[in-house]
């Protein structure tokens, strides 16, 4: 999901060839990412078979052809279905939907990581609870306890930032017409 999550929100930016995505994610977001060339080439073509982007081949003098990729109106509406999911989720997707958090206006982007802190904060209840353990046991449990309370305090943050700017609309990510 978050995959083709981040494909869809960098062609909502403007139609480019998958040489040029993977390079920026490669440059930008290596590290929240372990998207490789290929992959993103077999996700283009079902993104594509979905009817989510469509491709266009074109040549520039004497080179090899390109594909151009664009977003469909089809991939548009994924686009913002996989966004809130990403958003709302309290699985680890990476956070890819972090990155396109203003392609929503501010109330509904807070809505939407209030879901996410509550699941989150309901997961980390859990490993409190959990029973004390005198071995390697102890250390997963303190990790996951550690790494839930440091994201919901983080969502608290985002959350209270966002609602700073309740006049906030969908613009930075806001597709070319």
């Amino acid at each position: 999901m978050s995959r083709e999550l981040l494909l869809l929100g960098l062609l909502r930016q403007g139609a480019t060839h998958g040489y040029q995505l993977h390079d920026f994610i490669e440059r930008n977001l290596a590290f929240c990412t372990n998207l490789k060339k290929a992959t993103a080439y077999a996700l283009l073509d079902k993104m594509q078979a979905k009817g989510w982007v469509s491709a266009q081949e074109v040549r520039e003098g004497m080179r090899p052809p390109k594909r151009i990729y664009r977003l469909t109106p089809a991939g548009e509406a994924a686009f913002q279905q996989l966004l809130r999911r990403s958003l709302s989720a309290a699985d680890d997707d990476g956070g890819i939907g972090l990155a396109f958090l203003d392609a929503l206006p501010a109330d509904e982007a807070c809505q939407l990581l209030m879901q996410r802190r509550a699941a989150l904060a309901q997961q980390l209840a859990t490993a409190q609870a959990a029973p004390q353990h005198q071995s390697g046991y102890q250390l997963l449990i303190d990790h996951q306890t550690y790494r839930l309370r440091c994201e919901v305090a983080w969502l608290d943050e985002v959350i209270a930032r966002l609602r700073a700017q309740p006049g906030r609309r969908a613009a930075r990510h806001k597709k070319a017409r």
